[in-house]
């Protein structure tokens, strides 16, 4: 671990919380992403303005960042691009199978006490660790 921030990274999960509860209590609908990007394709008659300025307002969230403090956005990905689309390819099947991804499970299922929802957040994090050992250690972070 090399920075730890504890103050920011619970700042950032008290709006994460406030956000999602604050969309279940006003218009009783969960804040997963890939069920919001996904009843986007193909759109969802009369359900689609919330969920692109829902997109709209993640991705304007980093602009101050990016403005003003670039070097907070700064990351390395050291793998190939080969990988990282395969990567996404099974994160979206996985979500899919699932029924969701972690904010929608993990944040939201969680909160409201869902059995499939615990299940299934600690079978993202269980097999990410999996998926990590065996990209880092067996592989030796070759792919």
């Amino acid at each position: 671990m090399e920075q730890f921030t504890p103050i920011a990274s619970l700042c950032g999960g008290v709006l994460i919380g406030l956000s999602a509860s604050l969309l279940l209590l006003s218009d009783g609908k969960i804040a997963g992403i890939s069920g919001i990007v996904g009843g986007l394709l193909p759109p969802i008659k009369n359900d689609t303005a919330w969920r692109l300025l829902f997109i709209l307002g993640l991705l304007a969230g980093g602009l101050p960042f990016q403005l003003f403090l670039p070097e907070v956005l700064t990351i390395g990905i050291t793998r190939s691009t080969s990988t990282l689309i395969l990567a996404g390819l099974l994160v979206g099947f996985g979500t899919r199978v699932g029924n969701g991804c972690t904010s929608g499970h993990g944040v939201c299922g969680i909160s409201r006490l869902s059995p499939r929802s615990l299940i299934s957040t600690v079978t993202f994090i269980v097999t990410g660790a999996i998926t990590v050992y065996i990209m880092n250690y067996l592989l030796g972070g070759a792919l």
